[in-house]
């Protein structure tokens, strides 16, 4: 029975969220559809806790899926309450893990000041261990090597359990796998360091070899709330089930029809599996949706009721009707691009108030990208992409981020080597060899080597004093770290190191790279260390402004980076789409063998994996939804002929609204109608008779391929848009000479170059 009065963290509810909020102790699933409002009820319950059962602030845990919806959450409680939930933990996995090391790495053998390692400093790691191994990175890839690592590390298998059990494993690069782990592990406790998988393996491994202080903290947290649960792997499940495991008050949020992880160790089975772990788990389904329209809905409700491994729940909403969704079928992936920059720009002149900022485009893959990018460039459409080389990711920042580290952790050498020479100081690659060789015979850091350059007998003058000159730098900074604010710290070495005049020499990029390192300045002066969530308030005296601000940087995620106050069209990839919402949604490249992607069809679980990705992206859409493939795509340098995904003969036919482009219609005019569904070999060719090796053979040959004329304009997916000055050639040398816009003059070999003409 609902009471009458409530206060107003509860207002507002609806039946099952109010029971979702109000649920007290135990432990509690609530499957949340998309869109039902779980972030509303995650922050009721925390309010409703404190609130009405006077459950001090400092004995919740709430982990998140990013750090913006923790700082979110931590807003909305603060608002709720009408006061900070002073001493509540609010953070993702990794920054709870963090916060957590912080406290207690020297528990386990590294200093409290470790570094954290992001995928580029991991690999490079990786790498200098088969350098070491004698391990050829051109046979033995270190991507792959790392990623079975990580894969390892998120089972909970460390180094020396995977070398047992696999050091005689009949698969060779498993064999290596199994050598490199263990060495990896140890150099990265010789350099104090931690990578991302070490954030949720080592408090693991802190409780399981420490009861005394798991139970300190299973009495301070005593109730553990958990989002995005169908997205945690084994080491999250057991830092859970480790926490909560004794008074079991433990509430988790999430959809198991959006679990789209499992690529990078997330087990579904985790939240299918709740109620066999906690038997007397209640569970509540939210399956009123907030966001989308019933037409969106239906079409997302008639796909994921496919998938096999499922709760099963089917969403609603009060918003009846709706738009129907477009089926747009395009030429190749540059007529689909441009496809979706007409219909943005219509929407734009026929939507009163509409923005940039209500669009998105959804793709599998971030190659994707390319002939999006070049189509909104050519028609002056402002935009970003969430997921491709994130600004922590660009080189110059990442050069004075290996400074600051440094700096902060000496013991850094993954740090060391990439800015030992930079900006150049005379310490060549021959150099840095007797460098590390004296370094190792004498048990000293590179650091401490660099420091003692002189006595290096091996070295040349100018190599010596070089080091010895970038070893001062680095100690005078670490004591002015002790003493100044970080923002501060960074404009002094940035003018120290005269970054600045080093990029703009660098060429046309310089001044980009600049202005980069410029960003990166102003939000270093902006840092505030009170701000860092994953370091307990009362440890924040015991590291510097710097320590903190690299423990930011390090846990910021891609969604993170996302600015919603932009007027921009946003690109990104499917799963970087997650836990966002657009007015106009278009889904690209929805076709077989790309999504799903064609090594989903050998393993039944990837395939259900690949649909709840397509769901996620249907139900990222408020009032619109636009899908669209390509007839043929260019990837990985070859064209593919494409069929529409079988994803989409799930939707009702009257849920669509089908077209074909202006290009495409063109092309069709001479050719029979034939139907979209699975099942047709769609392509700009007849494939019905001969085969495929055939028909591709001689595209110089083929009646099909375009033809082009002096003065013509056409687009190539490297150099752009230009104009045909010249065709030369016969069959299979068929040439064309192109004035581009912006590269100038190329002349190719058309069966190779990917040509298109430039349709208005």
């Amino acid at each position: 029975m609902v009471e009458s009065t409530v206060g107003p963290h509860l207002s507002g509810l609806n039946p099952e969220q109010m029971e979702a909020a109000r649920h007290f102790e135990g432990p509690i699933l609530v499957l949340a559809g998309a869109g039902s409002g779980k972030t509303r009820v995650l922050t009721a319950r925390v309010c409703q806790l404190i609130h009405e059962h006077g459950v001090p602030a400092d004995h919740i845990l709430a982990v998140t899926f990013t750090n913006k919806a923790a700082g979110e959450m931590r807003e909305r409680i603060s608002r709720l309450l009408d006061r900070e939930p002073a001493g509540m933990w609010i953070g993702t996995f990794h920054a709870v893990g963090a916060r957590l090391m912080r406290r207690h790495a020297d528990r386990l053998g590294w200093d409290r000041t470790f570094s954290i390692f992001d995928a580029d400093q991991a690999l490079r790691l990786v790498k200098n261990v088969q350098d070491s191994l004698g391990l050829d990175p051109k046979r033995w890839s270190p991507k792959a090597i790392r990623a079975e690592i990580s894969n390892a590390k998120n089972q909970l298998i460390d180094g020396a359990t995977f070398a047992a059990e696999n050091e005689g494993s009949f698969d060779l690069f498993v064999r290596n796998v199994a050598r490199v782990y263990p060495e990896y592990e140890k150099a990265l406790k010789q350099q104090n360091a931690f990578d991302f998988d070490d954030l949720l393996v080592k408090p693991v491994e802190l409780f399981e070899a420490m009861p005394e202080l798991l139970e300190r903290y299973r009495e301070r947290f005593s109730f553990v709330l958990v989002d995005e649960y169908q997205d945690t792997n084994r080491a999250q499940f057991r830092l859970v089930e480790l926490l909560a495991g004794s008074h079991t008050n433990l509430m988790v949020v999430g959809d198991d029809d959006q679990s789209i992880y499992g690529w990078r160790g997330a087990d579904i089975r985790n939240i299918l599996d709740f109620e066999d772990s906690f038997p007397s788990a209640r569970t509540v389904r939210l399956e009123r949706n907030y966001r989308s329209t019933q037409t969106i809905l239906d079409a997302a409700n008639r796909v994921i009721e496919e998938n096999v491994n499922r709760k099963g729940k089917t969403l609603r909403t009060e918003r009846v009707g709706g738009e129907p969704i477009t089926l747009v079928e395009s030429f190749d992936e540059n007529d689909e691009a441009r496809w979706i920059v007409g219909e943005i720009e219509a929407r734009m002149r026929g939507t009163p108030g509409m923005s940039y900022a209500s669009v998105a485009v959804l793709y599998r893959t971030n190659a994707q990208s390319r002939a999006l990018e070049d189509a909104f460039r050519r028609e002056g459409i402002p935009y970003q992409i969430v997921g491709s080389v994130r600004f922590y990711e660009r080189r110059e920042i990442q050069d004075v981020l290996a400074y600051l580290r440094l700096i902060s952790n000496p013991k850094d050498e993954i740090a060391f080597a990439r800015v030992v020479n930079y900006p150049r100081r005379g310490v060549g690659l021959t150099t840095q060899e007797h460098l590390v060789r004296w370094a190792s015979e004498q048990g000293l850091t590179l650091l401490e080597a660099a420091q003692r350059a002189d006595e290096i007998t091996a070295l040349r003058a100018a190599g010596a004093r070089g080091l010895m000159r970038f070893a001062e730098l680095i100690q005078r900074f670490s004591v002015r770290a002790s003493q100044t604010r970080v923002g501060e710290l960074l404009e002094e070495l940035v003018e120290d190191l005269d970054l600045v005049r080093h990029l703009y020499d660098e060429g046309p990029d310089g001044e980009d790279r600049a202005r980069n390192v410029a960003e990166l300045i102003a939000g270093a002066v902006d840092f505030e260390a009170a701000s860092v969530n994953s370091v307990a308030e009362e440890d924040h005296d015991a590291f510097t402004d710097l320590d903190l601000y690299l423990q930011q940087v390090a846990l910021v995620a891609d969604v993170d980076r996302l600015d919603p106050n932009a007027d921009t069209v946003t690109l990104m990839t499917l799963h970087n789409a997650k836990g966002l919402e657009f007015p106009l949604v278009f889904i690209a490249g929805v076709e077989e063998g790309l999504f799903p992607l064609g090594r989903a069809y050998d393993d039944p679980d990837s395939l259900e994996e690949e649909r709840r990705l397509f769901y996620v992206g249907i139900t990222r859409a408020e009032d619109k939804l636009a899908i669209s493939w390509a007839r043929q795509r260019r990837r990985a340098g070859d064209f593919n002929y494409n069929t529409l995904s079988s994803f989409v003969d799930a939707i009702p036919e009257e849920l669509l609204q089908e077209r074909k482009t202006k290009r495409l219609d063109l092309a069709a005019q001479s050719t029979p109608h034939q139907s979209r569904r699975r099942g047709y070999r769609s392509s700009s060719f007849d494939f019905d008779d001969e085969p495929e090796a055939e028909a591709e053979s001689d595209a110089g040959m083929n009646q099909d391929t375009p033809r082009f004329v002096k003065g013509e304009r056409v687009v190539h997916q490297t150099f752009g848009s230009g104009s045909v000055v010249e065709v030369s050639g016969f069959g299979r040398d068929l040439k064309v000479t192109v004035d581009f816009d912006e590269v100038g003059r190329k002349k190719l070999l058309l069966r190779y170059a990917g040509l298109e003409k430039d349709w208005p």
